[in-house]
């Protein structure tokens, strides 16, 4: 695993994969990626950096949960494909207006799986603040798919959250960062999450739109790739 500086991530060889069309095999391809570089075909450090069609992705374990259909219903009712994502976490809601990005890097078996979400969270809160953003790194109560990890503004709302998968030799940290109005996001949480008897705030769902308008999609990827991959 990369070394780091002050738990933020230390660019290294790496590619970077920019998607600007939603494939139909998002999250399958998340899986490739991280095999690929587990295998050593691929680099020591991978990001993509993709547009996503509107999706609600939920975890294998809301899968087995009471309700499950429900929140399916509820997902393809207001224009969402309800989907299982590879990695761990809580329901998260998705479309073209978002940024969604796979940070996949070899590791040794016995590295801390904590680390690269402390690694990358700082790293993530770094270029936000660059960018004019507030950002901070945990949770604020209610958010959806909560994690320790997470990236905040102001302490007040989520703007990226992020989960990850191991392999064998490799890892994956997948993240979300919205960039326009979340109203559609917000209903149907509400909807997925009330159906799963799962508590969350739909005040908590912040974007980059009301933290930095003037910040383009652009910038972020751009800044963003600087930071992860050298």
């Amino acid at each position: 695993m990369p070394t780091a500086s002050s738990g933020r991530l230390v660019p290294v060889a790496g590619d970077v994969i920019r998607q600007a069309s939603p494939r139909a095999d998002d999250l399958e391809r998340s899986v490739e990626l991280l095999r690929q570089v587990a295998s050593g075909e691929g680099p020591q450090r991978l990001l993509r950096l993709y547009t996503p069609a509107p999706t609600l992705a939920l975890t294998r374990r809301e899968s087995l949960m009471p309700g499950y259909d429900v929140a399916v219903s509820a997902a393809e009712r207001l224009g969402f494909t309800p989907a299982i994502r590879p990695t761990g976490g809580r329901a998260a809601a998705y479309d073209e207006t978002c940024l969604v990005f796979d940070l996949v890097e070899r590791e040794e078996s016995h590295a801390d799986p904590t680390a690269l979400f402390a690694q990358a969270g700082g790293t993530i809160v770094d270029v936000l603040r660059r960018l004019g953003v507030d950002a901070r790194l945990g949770e604020v109560a209610g958010e959806y798919c909560p994690g320790e990890y997470s990236i905040n503004a102001r302490g007040a709302v989520k703007l990226v959250g992020t989960s990850q998968r191991g392999v064998r030799g490799a890892r994956l940290l997948s993240g979300m960062l919205a960039f326009g109005r979340v109203g559609r996001f917000v209903a149907v949480l509400t909807d997925a999450n009330a159906a799963l008897g799962l508590e969350w705030d739909p005040q908590t769902f912040g974007s980059l739109r009301a933290e930095a308008p003037t910040v383009s999609r652009k910038e972020v990827e751009d800044a963003l790739a600087a930071a992860l991959i050298a």
